[in-house]
């Protein structure tokens, strides 16, 4: 039997990992790009002084943004060594090898968060309607990240509790955040709509949904119950690009992001509103409105409360701390 393609067992190796498909066409696209750089040595003749060169040669002379291939202070891996360190790691294991990587490193800046104010968060949900509006209502009412909105099934939603599970987000960890109420009876209109359109696809020999892990063979039938379906389904059916398979996988976030864009730019925004401010706002408003930062760092799914100190900057931001002696004259 052929041994498998170095790229293969790349692929291989980050399934058997379970990480994400956007992980595994990252990580295959640095690793084909750092071969390529090497003029196609094979990765078993280079180790970490070749993995130096590369990260130079990004950080000095292609200029690529620091949070491609720096390691910031919450000890989160970059894209670049993340993926050649994979490699070495979990590819071409060889426990006599040196990854010890001292390459230059392009400085990262520390950029203060856009944060809206609670009008302006009006304004921007008040130019939105239908899911569009409903997603978002979720990232600025629950702080949700985009794909933890995109990836919530129908059983993370517990309208009883008023509140959503939100599952394998950073770092693998599940956390529970609030349903605003307001948002609750949009909520079980759009979900029984969903409801209609997985039972019609059902009758049709389709309705089944990607299952994490390996629980479609341990529940051969999980997934297509109701439970296991997305929240916000996409319009069509694609095939997996794992599988196969012909199913109905979760919304893009290209429609949100430009429903944000263009709701921005109605309500006069002038600042780059992206669905993360909505997150971003969301934290700044509960430290506004005196909640305990650790209840904040809980809700944002923050590992490091520093991360969520970060919002307490934007309180101290300008007048809202400091009156000016321009003011007290």
């Amino acid at each position: 039997m052929m041994k498998p393609r170095l790229l293969d067992q790349v692929r291989n190796a980050i399934r058997r990992k379970h990480y994400s498909l956007r992980t595994e066409r990252s990580y295959l696209n640095w690793i084909r790009r750092y071969i390529l750089f090497h003029n196609k040595r094979h990765p078993a003749e280079m180790g970490a002084p070749e993995i130096e060169v590369f990260l130079t040669y990004l950080a000095i002379e292609r200029k690529v943004a620091a949070s491609t291939h720096t390691v910031p202070v919450s000890l989160r891996e970059n894209q670049a060594l993340s993926a050649l360190l994979f490699l070495y790691r979990y590819v071409w294991i060889d426990p006599s090898r040196d990854l010890t990587v001292n390459a230059v490193r392009a400085k990262r800046r520390k950029r203060m968060p856009t944060v809206l104010t609670k009008e302006e968060v009006g304004k921007v949900l008040g130019f939105m309607a239908g899911g569009q509006q409903l997603k978002a209502n979720l990232l600025y009412g629950s702080g949700l990240r985009l794909m933890e909105c995109l990836r919530l099934r129908v059983k993370d939603i517990d309208f009883h509790r008023r509140q959503i599970l939100v599952r394998d987000s950073k770092g693998f960890k599940d956390r529970v955040t609030m349903l605003p109420d307001c948002v609750a009876s949009s909520m079980r209109d759009h979900m029984r709509g969903v409801r209609l359109l997985h039972e019609r696809y059902l009758a049709k020999g389709y309705g089944g949904v990607e299952l994490p892990y390996a629980l479609v063979i341990k529940y051969p039938t999980a997934d297509r119950e109701w439970a296991w379906q997305w929240v916000f389904p996409s319009r069509c059916l694609s095939k997996d690009p794992r599988s196969e398979v012909v199913r109905r996988h979760h919304s893009s976030p290209a429609p949100l992001q430009r429903a944000i864009r263009r709701a921005a730019r109605l309500a006069g925004l002038h600042n780059h509103t992206t669905p993360h401010v909505l997150r971003h706002s969301f934290a700044t408003h509960l430290l506004e409105n005196g909640y305990d930062i650790r209840t904040v760092q809980e809700l944002l799914g923050h590992k490091d409360i520093k991360t969520t100190m970060i919002y307490t900057h934007v309180l101290n931001r300008g007048g809202m701390a400091v009156r000016s002696p321009l003011d007290s004259e």
